[in-house]
Formats: structure tokens, C-alpha cells, sequence
């Protein structure tokens, strides 16, 4: 089933967020390679698809997983955790509709 993880960054967490950005990647990669990744990017912090020095206000996966207990424990895992760029994190099934 598709599961849904909404993250909410930390204000001013712009550096952090950079820093942990390669292991971040890392793992949505390896998603992808096993054809479980629907989408995954960041929300900006403005109307801009690079708002630079704004930064981000947090992020969206979509993946496919056995379980919510399963989206969680990968959600927990992420290097955004371990390097205080997501202040919330949100996980829930997805059901895609449209297109």
C-alpha cells in the first residue's frame, strides 16, 4: 500500500537541511531502485521552485510499504531526524485516485 509521510521543517533549518541532503537522498534512491518511490521532494519555503536563502518548509513522500508500522519506522530513520531539520512528521496511507 501507498503511505503518505508529511514533514515539517524547523524554521531556519536551511544548513542542516543541506547537510543532511546527500544520506537524505540516499534513501529515497534506494526506494526507487525497488520501484516502491511514487514522488518525494521538498515543500518551499516561498513560491518558487529554488527559493534560495528561504529555504524549505518541509517535505512529501509518497512510497509504497508492507505496513503503516513499516512507513513509520522508515519515516523515523530519516537523516532529516538525526540532523533536527524536521520538527513533525506525519505518516498515513495514501490511496492515489487521478490520474
Amino acid at each position: 500500500m501507498l503511505y503518505a509521510i508529511i514533514s515539517q521543517d524547523h524554521p531556519n533549518s536551511l544548513e542542516k537541511r543541506l547537510q543532511a541532503r546527500p544520506a537524505h537522498l540516499s534513501r529515497l534512491e534506494e526506494l526507487k531502485n525497488q520501484g516502491r518511490l511514487f514522488v518525494a521532494g521538498p515543500h518551499p519555503s516561498i513560491d518558487s521552485e529554488a527559493p534560495g536563502s528561504a529555504g524549505f518548509s518541509g517535505s512529501l513522500v509518497i512510497a509504497e510499504f508492507d505496513s503503516l508500522d513499516a512507513a513509520q519506522t522508515w519515516a523515523d530513520n530519516d537523516p532529516y531526524i538525526d540532523a533536527n531539520v524536521y520538527s513533525q512528521v506525519t505518516v498515513k496511507p495514501f490511496k492515489k485516485v487521478l490520474p
